[in-house]
């Protein structure tokens, strides 16, 4: 094999240092991803409770509306989320932190 080929070879493969996820140790990006998992969290809560109910009412029911009743809940999920939710968000971010071993103060961990 001559030297490019080589040199070429071994660019193409990742170096186990490149591959490592790094910790962002960022409060924001922390605060984001727990609000979202609980937001998706209560959208599969209220999903599991509209499973059972039949829509015949003055929507008319339909196809269409089994197709957007998803949409529907997600957006249930993001308003219930943004109005204080379950408090699963703060402990979600308080454990993310701490993965990253982050110090972050106690009351800006409590804080939904």
């Amino acid at each position: 094999m001559d030297a490019a080929a080589s040199t070429s070879l071994m660019m193409a493969q990742p170096s186990p240092l490149a591959a490592a996820p790094r910790p962002t140790a960022d409060a924001a990006k922390a605060d984001a991803a727990s609000k979202e998992y609980e937001s998706v969290f209560i959208s599969q809560f209220l999903g599991s409770m509209f499973s059972g109910i039949k829509s015949d009412g003055i929507t008319g029911g339909g196809q269409g509306e089994e197709m957007f009743r998803s949409l529907m809940v997600n957006e249930y999920g993001k308003s219930l989320q943004q109005r204080g939710g379950f408090g699963l968000a703060a402990a979600m971010k308080a454990e993310l932190l701490k993965h990253q071993q982050v110090q972050v103060p106690a009351d800006q961990v409590a804080a939904p």
